[in-house]
């Protein structure tokens, strides 16, 4: 049995430990590195969209009525010979297996690869009952030698170097083996399993997919493993989660086509998809026939199919993706950023399947960059469904905690807030020593939090300044209405100001309405879902849509909120919930407003100066933008140098960066590493969070780098007399 820790404290210093492997991080950031690459050629010419949004349907279809399909297999499977069983959970589950065992007489079982026989220790509970277990996929026989759960679903001992293989086999073999020689590694693996094959009394397997109308189970594996565990041995048992039935072989074929390139292996199709339908002739068998059973393992199962918000996990087909392109597993792995299932998915399954107590301190570490559920195959909202998951945990503690008591009075009342934020300044000021950025952080931030300088709060913020900086346009052909954002308005108006110096003379009216307030973000991601919602509501009061042609925002991850949150916290809400849906289809972010609504033209002559860009999550996958920012740049004529993880996340987060400052280091610090390498002089971005994360951790390395806004970027070289 496995366990997380459950104080936060014990599980950042677990994480600080998986910091300090530097085995560990090189080799989770080449395997991010791959997976970008071999996602981009697996899927070239598919729409994968599409796909995903088709095998969310037959999920979905197959969820609702996960009773009618047990029955239908059931039926099918037992007329081929084989005996269906259902289990309630993960005890009973465990019992079943091992009565098996124990009434055909068997003593040694072989297992090919199963998340699920992971979710209820098997192997332990059948250890325990003096039956010798063998794992045969190459990767789980060495994590069983070690003792440990798997690291990944698809690659579960991606966490151990040749070495530590090699000393893990040697104990196992008793004579000396050379790291270096993988082959002989394989070697030596392919003959202490050839004998537990050969001697197997059961072999024990997973199942893909349990086709309903024909009682066939398909497995999908890249190792010949598999097929020996269900073919030799004389007793075969499948452990199967109920959400594995699909109504027939076309489903399943649609959901394969993206199982096996969405696993991070470049493939196409996997080395072994094995279909098995009842009980096939076996010479060593009672009656001639091998012995077939498959176990469904409910376990909360069913109860989840129905839940209206958290159904959606159960799509999920197992593929790894949502760990493969997290800028968090990347860092610390999955013994470090999961439970049993690892991953965002493991975020959330970890409360269901394991309990509270092991998902405390997990479910927090998100940081909301979205990269997951843009990869899901099955279209899982993953970042809303963790966002959730922190509030049934939240919900059961004794107490909230004080920050978020704090943050829910605070951003309750727009007075209050705006109060304090003015007040900011004059506490920060001492710190700054009259520069824009306090780089000594006073004693009760931590000495971790000193991976960046922070900005100062700005002196009059924009909501102050905004009378004598609006003029009025003679001929506006537009109206537009600006969402500051609580950092563009308290602490980096300047970016505002460079968007006005760029809408002068292009018949724009933009209006600041000053009743607005936070975007409510901070609020939804410390899971206070009815401060969200008032937040919610006041700024609908202030800006209402039908005044304007476009909400138009500097913040990537206000925009975001705005457009895909903000119809959700008000659904059901007389009134307010049209409303909602009509501001959010008004919301535009700056490089689009001024590439696809102003057209804007390349300047004569430009900056010519040398940028790089970093993509703010919210905007190239929260609001799908990814095209219009570049052409600004090139726009304005900077000379574009483009890199490799310009995608993905710089650590920041909002209050992710205060919680887990370490990871957030990690992250920002392969940021900066990376655009350091293009040779740029200037990073620009869309977002104010990012530019207080990049330019607070370039700052501490001394960089001559500057960030700038894009509005900034884009002033700075556009923002010339029109006729």
């Amino acid at each position: 049995m496995r366990s997380t820790p459950a104080d936060s404290r014990q599980y950042r210093a677990q994480l600080r430990r998986a910091l300090d492997n530097q085995f560990l991080r090189q080799t989770l950031a080449g395997f991010a590195a791959r997976n970008r690459q071999q996602r981009a050629e697996t899927f070239a010419g598919l729409d994968f969209a599409a796909l995903a949004q088709e095998v969310a349907r037959i999920k979905d279809d197959s969820l609702s009525r996960l009773p009618e399909l047990y029955q239908q297999f059931k039926q099918a499977a037992e007329a081929g010979g084989a005996q269906v069983h259902l289990a309630a959970d993960a005890a009973e589950a465990n019992r079943i297996i091992a009565d098996i065992a124990k009434k055909a007489g068997c003593q040694r079982l072989v297992k090919s690869k199963s998340m699920t026989s992971e979710e209820i220790f098997l192997n332990d509970y059948l250890e325990a009952q003096g039956l010798t277990v063998t794992e045969t996929d190459l990767g789980e026989w060495i994590i069983q030698l070690r003792g440990e759960g798997p690291s990944h679903m698809i690659a579960p001992a991606i966490h151990l170097s040749r070495q530590e293989v090699a000393q893990l086999f040697s104990r196992v073999t008793g004579r000396e083996l050379d790291p270096q020689n993988v082959e002989g590694l394989v070697e030596v693996a392919r003959q202490e399993l050839r004998q537990a094959f050969l001697s197997a009394d059961m072999g024990i397997s997973g199942g893909n997919f349990c086709l309903a109308d024909s009682g066939a189970i398909g497995i999908v594996t890249n190792e010949g493993n598999a097929r020996l565990v269900t073919t030799l041995p004389r007793v075969h048992v499948a452990l199967v989660g109920l959400e594995k039935l699909v109504p027939d072989l076309g489903s399943a074929l649609t959901i394969l086509s993206l199982l096996v390139r969405n696993t991070g292996m470049g493939q196409p199709i996997s080395g072994y998809v094995t279909w098995i339908s009842g009980a096939v002739p076996c010479a060593t068998g009672a009656d001639g026939r091998k012995e077939m059973h498959v176990v469904f393992l409910d376990n909360g199962r069913l109860a989840l199919s129905q839940d209206p918000v958290f159904k959606e996990a159960l799509r999920c087909i197992r593929c790894g993706s949502c760990a493969n392109v997290c800028p968090i597993y990347a860092k610390v792995g999955g013994h470090n950023y999961g439970h049993v299932y690892i991953g965002a998915i493991g975020l959330i399954l970890t409360y269901f399947y394991h309990g509270r107590e092991n998902a405390r301190a997990l479910v927090k570490n998100c940081l909301n960059c979205q990269a997951c559920k843009a990869a899901c195959p099955a279209g899982i909202d993953l970042p809303r469904l963790i966002k959730k998951t922190a509030g049934l945990v939240l919900a059961q503690e004794p107490r909230r905690p004080a920050k978020n008591r704090l943050l829910a009075a605070v951003l309750k009342n727009r007075r209050l807030f705006h109060f304090l934020l003015r007040r900011a300044y004059l506490t920060q000021k001492p710190l700054a020593r009259g520069e824009r950025l306090i780089r000594h952080l006073p004693f009760f931030f931590g000495r971790e939090q000193g991976f960046r300088s922070l900005p100062v709060v700005a002196r009059r913020p924009l909501r102050d300044r905004w009378p004598e900086l609006a003029r009025p346009e003679a001929k506006p052909h537009l109206r537009v209405a600006l969402f500051g954002g609580c950092l563009v308005d308290f602490v980096y108006p300047e970016q505002a100001e460079a968007l006005l110096r760029l809408l002068r003379g292009r018949g724009v009216r933009l209006d600041y309405p000053l009743e607005q307030t936070c975007c409510g973000l901070p609020a939804l991601m410390m899971s206070e879902e009815e401060t969200a919602r008032e937040v919610a509501v006041q700024n609908l009061r202030a800006l209402d849509p039908a005044e304007h042609d476009y909400v138009l925002t500097l913040c990537a991850s206000c925009g975001s909120h705005l457009k895909e949150n903000l119809p959700r916290l008000l659904e059901g809400a007389a009134g307010l919930a049209v409303q909602a849906r009509q501001l959010a289809g008004k919301v535009i972010d700056f490089s689009s407003f001024m590439v696809d609504v102003l057209g804007v033209e390349p300047a004569l002559g430009g900056s010519g100066a040398q940028a790089a860009y970093h993509a703010p999550c919210h905007l190239c996958r929260g609001l799908g933008v990814q095209r219009a920012p570049r052409e600004l740049l090139r726009a304005a004529g900077y000379q574009y140098l483009p890199y490799a993880e310009e995608e993905v996340c710089c650590g920041f987060g909002g209050s992710y960066s205060l919680e887990f400052p370490e990871l957030s280091a990690a992250i920002l610090e392969s940021k900066l590493d990376q655009v350091a390498a293009t040779g740029a002089e200037l990073l620009v971005t869309d977002c104010p969070g990012c530019v207080l994360q990049l330019r607070g951790g370039l700052d501490q390395r001394r960089s001559p780098i500057q960030v700038l806004h894009m509005a900034e970027a884009a002033a700075a070289a556009l923002d010339k007399p029109r006729a």
